[in-house]
């Protein structure tokens, strides 16, 4: 295998943005007069795009509650889009060896790969100062979101590489199934946003514990 592109899933796998989220959600859901929920649930709810982490704070679970009304989600959207705007980024950080490991990678032609919209996507690179380190930045509004593999095979096409000749890391099954279907080998990394799904069981190519265990992985790729 040699790797000729690397593609980077953002919350869960270079940063830990669930904070501004949770924050974000509870202020949406406050303005509609719904409960606020716990950090942790935010922390298994993530991972789909604005509008399911919305419904399931509507619904109080990951599963979503078939009888919310449009309208209610309509508005709800838009009061954790405008909330969020507000808080992209304040709170976020990058996870441990995600920087140095970026520039260590530095050589490689980097995608990031993310089911967030670009506007807040854009907003959390600018905060963290990592937009540097990416030739492409493909989001949840270019196309189908992960874990569909559209957004994967636009990172493709727009670096210049097949899908066989580049590898997506991620934290998710999301990320882990759009790779199978885009068939892409893929490093999942255990410690970010799992929906507490062992990640073991999407059977990826490597399962790594830190951001760091990746670099000797792609290095002797290469």
């Amino acid at each position: 295998m040699n790797i000729q592109g690397v593609l980077l899933d953002l919350d869960g796998t270079l940063v830990n943005s669930i904070q501004d989220m949770h924050l974000a959600l509870n202020l949406a859901l406050s303005d509609v007069a719904f409960p606020v929920v716990s950090y942790k649930q935010v922390q298994l709810w993530v991972g789909n795009g604005i509008d399911t982490l919305v419904q399931r704070g509507l619904s109080c679970d990951s599963d979503i509650n078939p009888d919310l009304s449009a309208t209610l989600v309509k508005q709800a959207t838009e009061r954790f889009k405008a909330h969020y705007q507000q808080l992209v980024g304040e709170y976020a950080e990058l996870y441990p060896g995600v920087e140095i490991g970026l520039y260590e990678l530095g050589n490689v032609p980097k995608a990031l790969v993310t089911n967030k919209d670009r506007a807040f996507t854009l907003q959390l690179l600018q905060k963290l100062n990592i937009a540097k380190h990416f030739d492409v930045i493909v989001c949840g509004d270019d196309g189908n979101k992960k874990p569909d593999p559209q957004l994967l095979k636009l990172a493709c096409e727009q670096l210049g590489v097949s899908a066989s000749q580049a590898i997506m890391i991620g934290d998710s099954k999301s990320d882990i199934l759009a790779a199978h279907s885009a068939e892409m080998p893929v490093i999942a990394l255990n410690y970010g946003y799992n929906q507490g799904e062992a990640l073991s069981q999407f059977n990826p190519q490597y399962l790594c514990e830190q951001f760091s265990d990746i670099i000797p992985i792609l290095t002797n790729h290469n």
